[in-house]
């Protein structure tokens, strides 16, 4: 791109390729879930999936004796990609730079907005525009170990067991930062970690371990989830868009006089920047979570004191 292609001069577009690449980078980075999850690009805002419901079986036949025959069916869950945005106010001087450099300075700004906002959305459903979810999907598979006063890697083995009795493979967990320092200590009885703390990567079990720190992990309902993170799928559509904003009121930023945000009286602009994520767990018993015991004894009172 010229260096004379100023953002006065591009109000709105495509962010430059060379940047838009580098924010889907810090993206996959800063997200737990597109780091575990089976990541596809998306040609339309919709993909279909063909998925068994019931396996067709083989039969032993007797020497003339007729072959059985078994139906197989399918399911056809649909992964549809939804717009996610993040709106940046910055100084107007800003519109005399070049888009790459704008970009290039608010790239963390943007992929933490993004990455924060969608790991909410696929573990709890946070404001989420997806129909499922891993917690929903974990408490209507009925997987779901609670803390109990046993050690915790016995919990964690209950927890995969939950996985596993559905004849799957647990590949991975995710879990809340707090949670670091009780799988640190655990041993197995050869006295080897039972959690390995890397430079670049962690496991449990010898599984991928993530823990999500950008605040996205609801630690009231889970301490720990446990999957077969092929089950779980995101879907990226190519490209971020742009669009610079120069007379709004911003009603989620407050200044200091207690008002929102007006671009015009503040002579600031704002730089809106979307994209669109799909996301889709295909099945419900691929993921299992761990609740914390305060969560249950909550509602057990809860239920106490409803008339």
């Amino acid at each position: 791109m010229a260096d004379s292609n100023y953002l006065k001069d591009n109000l709105k577009g495509f962010v430059p390729t060379e940047v838009a690449a580098g924010i889907m980078d810090e993206i996959a980075r800063g997200s737990s879930v597109l780091q575990l999850s089976d990541v596809k690009p998306m040609k339309s805002d919709t993909m279909k999936f063909q998925v068994w419901a019931d396996k067709p079986g083989a039969y032993w036949v007797g020497e003339g004796e007729r072959i059985n025959t078994s139906k197989a069916s399918w399911i056809f869950p649909e992964m549809v990609a939804k717009k996610i945005a993040v709106i940046i106010p910055v100084t107007r001087e800003k519109l005399n730079d070049t888009t790459i450099d704008v970009f290039g300075e608010l790239k963390p700004q943007i992929a933490e907005a993004f990455y924060t906002t969608f790991d909410k959305a696929c573990l709890f459903g946070t404001n989420s525009p997806f129909e499922k979810n891993i917690f929903k999907s974990a408490t209507d598979a009925n997987n779901i170990v609670t803390r109990d006063t046993q050690s915790l890697d016995l919990d964690i083995s209950d927890l995969m067991g939950e996985i596993e009795e559905k004849n799957l493979d647990v590949n991975g967990f995710a879990g809340h930062y707090g949670l670091k320092k009780e799988l640190r200590s655990l041993r197995d009885s050869n006295g080897n970690q039972l959690a390995v703390m890397g430079m670049k990567e962690n496991s449990l079990y010898e599984n991928p371990l993530t823990f999500v720190r950008n605040g996205a992990f609801d630690n009231t309902k889970a301490e720990l989830i446990a999957a077969d993170w092929s089950k779980s799928i995101v879907g990226i559509r190519e490209g971020i868009e742009f669009e610079i904003l120069k007379e709004a009121t911003l009603q989620s930023v407050t200044m200091g006089d207690g008002k929102p945000l007006s671009l015009a009286e503040n002579d600031m602009i704002a730089i809106k920047a979307t994209m669109r994520i799909a996301y889709l767990p295909i099945k419900d018993e691929a993921f299992a979570i761990l609740k914390p015991k305060a969560a249950v004894m909550e509602v057990e009172e809860n239920e106490l004191v409803t008339p």
